[in-house]
């Protein structure tokens, strides 16, 4: 099931449901023929079926808030408590906004660091630059390879009135700017890779299960969170 969990953040990173059916837990996502072909790519074998009337009300009961200490992350048709600092996060069609265990792991982190300049590897719809922001880290910089990525992170941190540099590129392939805080919720192996080329003072990494302990060379483990199987960690530079 680990296995399977993986394979579908990496094809859904925004997100998809699970639910224990009795006989084992159903992992479903909503998508269109480009996804159901990756599905038959990645497993094999897939069950699909047309959305039924009224998909549009369950797709946004999918897209809940989320409370992270004192920031509330949600889509913009939920209110925000007057007592939290809100990042508002339209999911459009392909992207979260920030109910992942991953995410939410994450925000928790950052939430324990010092204020500085941060670059979020990998930002997807900016849910972690735009809290970043939002949190009084500066300068904030958000780099993706996907255009609809940057497009969504683009106009959510409009919304959020968060000051991010938005950069698409690849970040194993081009330079990357040094911040004090590296965040990538990605993958365990991407931890490494992306280390070698830049350097940070504190790497705050997700995108994989608790079973998986990523390492970068230079960087020592400080603290570790874990929620539902997933996990994500703050690793150090060595002095």
């Amino acid at each position: 099931m680990e296995i399977a969990r993986a394979q579908m953040l990496e094809l859904f990173p925004e997100g998809f449901e699970e639910s224990d059916t009795g006989n084992g837990v159903e992992l479903a996502a909503y998508t269109d023929a480009g996804g159901e072909e990756r599905l038959w790519a990645a497993f094999g074998t897939v069950s699909a079926e047309a959305v039924p009337l009224g998909w549009d009300e369950r797709w946004r009961a999918f897209h809940r808030p989320v409370r992270v200490g004192p920031l509330w992350v949600g889509p913009p048709w939920e209110r925000p408590p007057g007592d939290a600092t809100p990042v508002v996060i339209d999911p459009g069609r392909a992207f979260g906004t920030g109910g992942h265990p991953t995410t939410r792991l994450c925000l928790q982190l950052l939430l324990q660091l010092e204020l500085g300049s941060l670059i979020d590897v990998g930002c997807g719809s900016g849910v972690l630059a735009i809290a970043a922001s939002r949190l009084g880290f500066s300068p904030v910089v958000a780099v993706d390879h996907d255009p609809a990525a940057l497009e969504a992170a683009r106009r959510n941190a409009l919304v959020n009135e968060a000051s991010v540099d938005l950069r698409r590129g690849d970040a194993l392939e081009e330079a990357l700017p040094d911040a004090d805080v590296l965040v990538a919720n990605v993958s365990s192996a991407f931890v490494s890779q992306v280390a070698r080329r830049m350097r940070a003072r504190t790497l705050l990494v997700s995108g994989y299960l608790e079973s998986e302990r990523p390492t970068a060379a230079g960087y020592d483990p400080i603290r570790r969170l874990t929620q539902d199987g997933w996990a994500a960690d703050l690793l150090r530079r060595e002095e």
